[in-house]
């Protein structure tokens, strides 16, 4: 409630004298988003909330390349604020909230019951196994998963772990984090680099890393 409370603040702002509020936000973001919508329009019956959902990254570009106009923009990294949009596009920015990248699994899994935080890389690597995360350039998901392999290596000491999971046959890339949900719960992907919120708000299995 505490999120929620301040969100609403900072759309209050933009909606003295306005009839809609343009919200653009990271898809992770959606579910909490799309209550605190529910909310605002029940509290404010003159105001619309829009809300456009997608890569942090890509939404930004929207706006420096595309001419995208908001209100309020809500990103899973708040640096993509910083370099893409400080000044020229946003007045100012404020870190919210905080998550974690987690290894995202379904009932469907390969190797679910098996996998744990000794050998998750090693099962995650297995031929048979189909793994993703989402595109680099367009969210910070995706670089920060990118990041969590880079760590990985370093702290088991496997120097060419990085290197096996880009050429693993098994990697799948998806242009949002959040595509990734419905390939694990229908068992198309059996793990998926994702926002700690995001699996137990859809109620999948993760493993903290």
């Amino acid at each position: 409630m505490f999120l929620a409370a301040a969100i609403l603040l900072l759309l209050v702002s933009g909606a003295f004298a306005a009839e809609k509020v343009v919200v653009y936000h990271a898809g992770s973001l959606a579910a909490p988003m799309a209550k605190i919508e529910a909310m605002y329009e029940e509290a404010n019956p003159g105001v619309d909330i829009q809300r456009e959902s997608g890569g942090s990254a890509a939404l930004a570009r929207k706006i420096t390349d595309l001419g995208g106009a908001c209100d309020a923009f809500f990103s899973a990294d708040y640096m993509v604020i910083e370099k893409l949009l400080r000044p020229a596009a946003a007045d100012w920015n404020i870190l919210f909230a905080s998550n974690a990248i987690v290894l995202m699994y379904g009932p469907n899994s390969k190797y679910g019951e098996e996998i744990g935080a000794k050998n998750w890389t090693e099962v995650m690597l297995r031929p048979d196994v189909r793994w993703g995360h989402s595109e680099p350039d367009a969210d910070p998901c995706g670089y920060r998963s990118l990041m969590v392999l880079q760590l990985a290596e370093k702290f088991y000491g496997d120097e060419a772990l990085y290197e096996r999971a880009m050429k693993h046959s098994g990697r799948g890339v998806r242009q949002k984090a959040i595509e990734l949900v419905s390939m694990v719960e229908s068992g198309a992907m059996d793990y998926a680099f994702e926002y700690k919120s995001v699996a137990v708000q859809h109620g999948l299995k993760y493993l903290d890393l």
